[in-house]
């Protein structure tokens, strides 16, 4: 099966990171209360990184990173990701989300987290994924918790301390 660039759940609308989607990435990435827990507000320059980065990520895989839109409404309501990441040498998949602080607590990470986990399974055939998370990030800790992840342990990574979850049971995540 191929990977779909773009995708539905029950209430959000995945779009393939593209491009024109710079504005709206930097509007969450220079939130400072979105991105308290995620290394901190970042510059235009750091988003411009960022979406070469993720941007290259698709064109080197064929998935990545995705804009996230209410259905309802269409509005942009955060991003979703699901990629390689170089963690202690090895290659691991990765699952992360971030949401406008509006967006918060309803639920919406713990379905993407879903939707994510579904294609990590297939069409990928991960047979474990991992997401990293603030030390005090506890409502992350809990939607990976509930989508069933397990807290493995805390590393560093890139200079930063993160607690390291992990799932080896994508079956069990439906």
């Amino acid at each position: 099966m191929p990977f779909p660039t773009d995708f539905l759940t029950e209430r959000l609308q995945a779009e393939r990171l593209r491009p024109e989607h710079v504005t709206e990435i930097h509007r969450m990435q220079a939130d400072p209360e979105q991105m308290a827990l995620l290394g901190g507000a970042r510059t235009e320059a750091e988003t411009s990184v960022y979406m070469e980065k993720n941007l290259r990520h698709w064109e080197e895989h064929g998935f990545g990173t995705w804009l996230l839109r209410e259905r309802a409404s269409g509005s942009v309501v955060g991003r979703a990701v699901l990629r390689h990441l170089l963690l202690e040498d090895i290659d691991e998949i990765e699952v992360g989300y971030g949401f406008h602080q509006a967006w918060w607590g309803r639920g919406l990470a713990q379905e993407i987290t879903r939707a994510c986990l579904g294609y990590a399974r297939d069409p990928i055939g991960a047979r474990s994924v991992v997401a990293l998370t603030h030390p005090f990030n506890t409502r992350s800790h809990r939607v990976l918790e509930r989508t069933g992840f397990r807290l493995e342990r805390e590393i560093e990574q890139e200079g930063v301390r993160h607690c390291l979850f992990r799932t080896h049971s994508l079956w069990a995540a439906d």
